[in-house]
C-alpha cells in the first residue's frame, strides 16, 4: 500500500473479544496497523471493564482515556472499526463511539448498530474482510454515502458533530549555528498524520489558550525544545488539496518562528523522524505537504530579507 492505513478497533471485550483478536489479526496481516488494543489477553474484569496484565489497580477511567488518546494518532488514513458482532457494541464502545465522532475519526461497523441509536451514514458497514479488500485495491478509505430518505439526518449529525473552525499553530523551528554567516537551520519532521511526508510541529488550540501559548507549548511536546516565540509568518486556510482536507471544516493555521537554542530533540508519538536543513535544502530536496510547504516557502522569502 503506498498509503499508510492505520485504526483502533472498538466492541465489547466481555463478549467480543475473541473476534477483535481475529480482526486484529486480518488488520495487521494485511498491513494496516492497528494501535489499539494491545495484543495479550485480558486477566481481570473490574467493574465489568476488561483489565490486560499491565492495567490491573488502574483506574478504568484512566484506561480508558488512554485507548482514546490513540485516535489523535490515526492521521489522514486512520480510522476506528467496531467489532460489533449481531449488531451489539456495549457500554465502552458506545462512548468510544461518541468521541471518535466527535475527533472527526472516520468510522467503520462490522455491522449495522441494533443497541444503540447513533446515525452512521451508508457505506460504513464492512466486513473486516471486504474492508481490507477495498483498501488494499483503491488505496483509501471508503467514501461517505447518504441516502436520499436520510439527507436531514445526516445534516443534523454533521452540524454536532464536526466543529465549524480549528485553528492550529504551527512552528518554523529555527537554530542559528554559532557561525554568524552560516545559514539558519529550520526543523522538519517526518509524520503519518500527513502520509509520512515531512512538515512543521504544531497542533490544534486548545480552549481558553492563547496562539503564542500553544505554539511553545506544542514546540515543547513533540520535540521537548523550549523557545522563543518570533515573527508571525502567516495566517491561511487548509489548502483544498493537500491530502488532508475535510470538508465542512475550516481548518484555520497561523504560522511563526520558534527560535532555539539547541537541536537536541526528542520525538514524541505524533512523529517518526526529524531533520534540521536549511529551508533552501528543505525545499529542494524534502517531501514536504502542501500547506507546510506553502510555511517554509514564506520563511525563506523572511529570511532573505532579514539578511539583506
Amino acid at each position: 500500500m503506498a498509503n499508510s492505513f492505520r485504526c483502533i478497533l472498538h466492541g465489547s471485550f466481555s463478549k467480543h473479544f475473541e473476534a477483535i483478536k481475529d480482526v486484529h489479526q486480518l488488520f495487521m496481516a494485511a498491513g494496516i496497523e492497528v494501535l489499539a488494543p494491545k495484543q495479550g489477553e485480558i486477566v481481570a474484569f473490574q467493574e465489568g471493564f476488561a483489565l490486560f496484565e499491565d492495567e490491573k489497580g488502574q483506574d478504568p477511567r484512566a484506561i480508558e482515556l488512554l485507548y482514546l488518546h490513540n485516535l489523535k494518532q490515526l492521521g489522514e488514513n486512520g480510522f476506528s472499526y467496531f467489532v460489533n458482532p449481531d449488531g451489539y457494541i456495549g457500554k465502552s464502545a458506545s462512548y468510544e463511539l461518541g468521541i471518535a465522532q466527535l475527533t472527526n475519526s472516520r468510522c467503520f461497523f462490522q455491522e449495522k448498530l441494533h443497541d444503540h441509536p447513533a446515525y452512521v451514514h451508508h457505506n460504513s458497514v464492512w466486513e473486516p474482510n471486504k474492508l481490507i479488500e477495498y483498501i488494499l485495491n483503491t488505496n483509501k478509505l471508503p467514501t461517505p454515502m447518504v441516502k436520499k430518505n436520510e439527507g436531514v439526518i445526516h445534516r443534523l449529525w454533521q452540524e454536532l458533530m464536526v466543529p465549524g473552525s480549528v485553528v492550529a499553530t504551527g512552528a518554523i523551528i529555527e537554530y542559528q549555528p554559532r557561525s554568524s554567516k552560516a545559514e539558519k537551520e529550520i526543523l522538519l519532521v517526518k509524520t503519518h498524520k500527513w502520509g509520512n511526508r515531512y512538515s512543521i510541529v504544531g497542533g490544534k488550540v486548545r480552549r481558553n489558550e492563547r496562539l503564542q501559548q500553544a505554539l511553545l507549548r506544542e514546540v515543547r511536546e513533540e520535540t521537548q525544545l523550549r523557545g522563543e516565540a518570533g515573527a508571525h509568518l502567516c495566517t491561511f486556510d487548509q489548502l483544498k488539496d493537500s491530502g488532508y482536507y475535510q470538508g465542512g471544516v475550516q481548518h484555520i493555521f497561523v504560522d511563526s518562528i520558534v527560535k532555539v537554542s539547541s537541536k537536541r530533540v526528542t520525538l514524541n508519538e505524533e512523529a517518526q523522524e526529524y531533520i534540521w536543513l536549511s529551508p533552501t535544502e528543505a525545499l529542494t530536496f524534502l517531501d514536504i505537504e502542501p500547506n507546510a510547504r506553502t510555511t517554509v516557502e514564506l520563511y525563506a522569502q523572511h529570511a532573505a530579507l532579514s539578511d539583506t
